[in-house]
């Protein structure tokens, strides 16, 4: 009863779904629709054939998507990591702006005021959210968010490192701090730092998003990330799938809370966990 489109954010949360479900006894299939939409109508028919009890669709990402095709018409269905541009939908979803906040508490409590935002692209819903948060959390720390430090990019490696370039530009007054949009970009930053003889925490605090092990471990030094809590996600699914199967009429789109995975690259201590308040 899951209809994804696979992707390293995708399997946590189906894995979480799957745990939560099974403790109930309940059987799940799941079927990867590729970003197709006729694909996906055919995952669907063959899933109806099976009589299931309720769908629940996730994607690669979080943005709009249209809703599941009118054949699923009075099924339960719930959308995790993902939103049904329908009001009458649930949709689950992290909370970026608050994830976004928290990384910018967590540099300002440090004594940062210079902080940088550099991102991906702002078609992306999330990285309007994180914006929104990383300015909201400047603001109530009376700092002002400058032009300058908000640069948005594509989703990598070579982006953060190119990034670096214009933050200390000659004649440009440097962050003291970097909030990156993801973890991919939050490397290629704390790579180019290192490169300029730039220290990381001791002059420049970096902070990551998505907590993703492949990047968080392999940077030097490990990086502090925001974590969306995706199994959270999953199990918050599981459990209000089973409430709509029961008859509870659920809709809206629901943001669950991040948190904050501190490590070296922030202030070179012991990993600890901040939760999002």
């Amino acid at each position: 009863m899951s209809l994804a489109r696979f992707g390293r954010f995708t399997l946590p949360i189906v894995e979480a779904l799957e745990g939560e479900l099974s403790e109930r006894g309940i059987a799940i299939f799941m079927c990867n629709a590729t970003d197709d939409p006729e694909r996906e109508r055919q995952h669907l028919d063959q899933l109806l054939g099976k009589r299931i009890d309720g769908l629940v669709v996730t994607a690669r990402r979080a943005d709009k998507r249209a809703p599941i095709g009118p054949q699923a018409n009075g099924l339960p269905v719930v959308y995790v990591f993902s939103q049904a541009d329908d009001p009458t939908a649930l949709s689950l979803v992290p909370d970026d702006e608050g994830g976004s906040r928290l990384a910018v508490d967590h540099l300002v409590g440090l004594g940062r005021r210079r902080i940088a935002h550099v991102t991906g692209p702002e078609r992306f819903e999330a990285v309007r959210l994180r914006r929104h948060g990383y300015e909201a959390a400047l603001a109530a720390h009376g700092l002002a968010a400058e032009p300058g430090f908000y640069l948005t990019g594509v989703w990598s490696e070579a982006w953060g490192r190119e990034a670096i370039g214009q933050l200390f530009a000659d004649g440009a007054v440097p962050p003291d701090a970097i909030f990156a949009g993801n973890d991919q970009i939050a490397r290629g930053l704390t790579e180019a730092l290192r490169d300029r003889g730039i220290r990381v925490p001791d002059d420049v605090a970096v902070v990551g998003f998505d907590n993703w092990d492949v990047m968080v471990s392999a940077a030097r030094p490990p990086l502090t990330s925001v974590d969306m809590n995706l199994e959270a996600l999953g199990r918050e699914a599981g459990q209000r799938l089973i409430d709509m199967i029961n008859g509870e009429r659920l809709s809206g789109i629901r943001r669950l809370p991040c948190s904050l995975v501190v490590r070296e690259s922030s202030i070179g201590a012991p990993p600890a966990t901040l939760p999002q308040s």
